[in-house]
């Protein structure tokens, strides 16, 4: 338990810390070239502009990803399912960006195969957050 869940503490920080600088430029500079991606990316997305996949990517990769990471630190009751929430809200968000801008590029199989990470130590994870509960809950 220890090692997944210290798994998940390595990877939800990393995750959310770089979701949220990555999305600071999508959002204040939605129409020009943030990170030095051209906007005929978005030829192919409903997307005019960087802004609103910014916004998604700060709202559920960045705090979302840090409020699980802050769950899983205090060891909430549940949080391995939190855990594993996070690997699919993860992984659904790559595989809709390189199907909506059709290209992949190393970074993607990174944050895939940290998604994939995050599912098996939030599975791995789901007994010791029920057990938690039991023991918390009045007899």
């Amino acid at each position: 338990m220890k090692f997944f869940r210290l798994l998940a503490i390595v990877l939800l920080s990393f995750v959310g810390i770089t979701a949220v600088v990555g999305a600071i430029p999508l959002i204040l500079h939605p129409r020009q070239q943030p990170w030095h991606m051209s906007p005929s990316l978005l030829e192919r997305s409903p997307f005019p502009s960087f802004l609103v996949p910014g916004i998604i990517l700060l709202v559920f990769n960045g705090a979302l990803c840090l409020f699980i990471l802050t769950a899983t630190l205090r060891r909430r009751a549940g949080y391995g399912w939190w855990v594993a929430a996070q690997g699919c809200v993860l992984l659904g968000w790559i595989i809709t960006e390189c199907a909506m801008i059709r290209l992949v590029i190393w970074p993607q199989y990174l944050y895939g195969a940290i998604g994939v990470a995050l599912i098996i130590a939030g599975c791995s994870l789901r007994h010791d957050s029920v057990r938690l509960a039991n023991l918390r809950q009045p007899q």
